[in-house]
């Protein structure tokens, strides 16, 4: 398939049958699995995913990649493709009965974080998600408590996902090369609530404030929705800042921000 890339779609393709392998090997795809893949590009994976499971729907918003796209996989299984925006397709509407989505993907870098938050709303639906993401984005969903790269997308991701790095991936195995490195990331939907949340949006809120200017204290980050008494009466002290803070105080500060008339 020749395609060339498309900046504006933030497209890198990869090539690399190394990469490839390891990619299937650790999404480990089997008969029967609801395999979701978005922006399948040339088919590097997806064809290799198809020739496991047999069948599969993919979201490309490319529509040169659509036809070339059916002819390359044609041959390995059932492939549906739908031309549509990852940031607005409702991926649930792909499950099928009891059988949750597993959902694969090399994410355009530069709107891969609104994507995972995409995701996060319909995770009712979904099984695991296996990503190619850059780096940096990786180290940030990972990221524990107290380091510099813990922010809002570690903790609104950590709170419904488990978060493993599986590898690391050099700008060689795709064309064109980025300027960055990547790594291949899975998420796991905790099975039950690691912590309670008595409001998802108000906690939301309270994370995005909170790390909206990171070098602020609570007390002032937060000052609109809570004061350093309320804080202190958490046992979380009022001056410390946002990348301190464990899940499960975000937690208990949204849940007494909720309370207050």
């Amino acid at each position: 398939m020749t395609h060339k890339a498309r900046k504006r779609f933030g497209q890198n393709f990869l090539h690399d049958p190394g990469v490839i392998r390891h990619i299937v090997s650790s999404i480990a795809p089997r008969p029967g699995d609801r395999l979701v893949e978005i922006g399948p590009g040339r088919g590097a994976i997806t064809k290799e995913l198809l020739r496991v499971a047999g069948c599969m729907d993919a979201v490309e918003l490319d529509r040169d990649l659509i036809e070339p796209l059916a002819r390359v996989c044609g041959e390995r299984g059932e492939l549906h493709i739908h031309c549509a925006d990852a940031l607005r397709f409702d991926f649930c509407q792909l499950a099928a009965g009891d059988k949750p989505l597993r959902i694969v993907g090399n994410l355009p870098y530069n709107i891969s974080t609104p994507i995972l938050f995409r995701l996060i709303d319909q995770l009712g639906c979904i099984q695991d998600m296996h990503f190619m993401l850059q780096k940096e984005v990786v180290d940030r969903m990972a990221a524990e408590p107290g380091s510099k790269t813990y922010g809002r997308l570690s903790v609104m991701l950590q709170v419904k996902c488990e978060i493993t790095p599986l590898f690391d991936i050099g700008s060689g195995a795709f064309k064109p090369a980025p300027k960055v490195e990547s790594a291949f990331v899975r998420l796991q939907p905790h099975p039950k609530p690691v912590v309670q949340i008595d409001d998802d949006a108000l906690f939301a809120r309270v994370v995005t404030q909170a790390f909206a200017q990171r070098r602020k204290t609570l007390r002032n980050s937060l000052r609109e929705l809570i004061d350093a008494d309320g804080i202190q009466a958490l046992g979380i002290d009022p001056v410390i800042r946002a990348e301190r803070l464990t899940l499960a105080e975000f937690a208990a500060l949204a849940n007494a921000i909720a309370l207050e008339p």
